[in-house]
């Protein structure tokens, strides 16, 4: 029984978290394409990366996990963000390099490391109770 409530636990987590994403995505994508214009893609989809992220960390602690915010859960969910942060530009570049429009390269990058983050910052959430 307790296996199954777990279990469940888990995947509702993982919901919450796919829904906040997507918010927290779709704003990083929408500034980056704000900022495009005017900068280098690698700078406004680093600014875009930080502005969501401040947002993602908020809506992660009250929405996803259901706690509150704390410095130790910011700076765990920093680092695994700067883990994240250093896959989104390896994969930005493949994807660059592949020819992906600058507008759409976002897109195949969102799909990788988004999973891979989940996985981090629950470890962050679960282990700073």
């Amino acid at each position: 029984m307790t296996k199954h409530i777990h279990h469940k636990q888990t995947l509702g987590e993982l919901l919450r978290f796919s829904i906040v994403g997507v918010v927290a995505t779709l704003m990083h994508w929408f500034i980056y394409w704000l900022l495009l214009p005017w900068a280098d893609a690698y700078i406004a989809y680093t600014v875009a990366y930080l502005l969501s992220f401040l947002i993602n960390f908020l809506l992660t602690s009250y929405i996803t996990f259901r706690t509150h915010p704390t410095w130790a859960r910011l700076c765990g969910m920093a680092g695994a963000h700067a883990i994240n942060y250093l896959i989104h530009l390896a994969l930005l570049t493949l994807t660059l390099r592949l020819g992906v429009p600058e507008r759409w390269a976002p897109i195949p990058v969102f799909a990788i490391a988004v999973p891979i983050n989940f996985v981090m910052v629950r470890y962050v959430f679960k282990r700073n109770k």
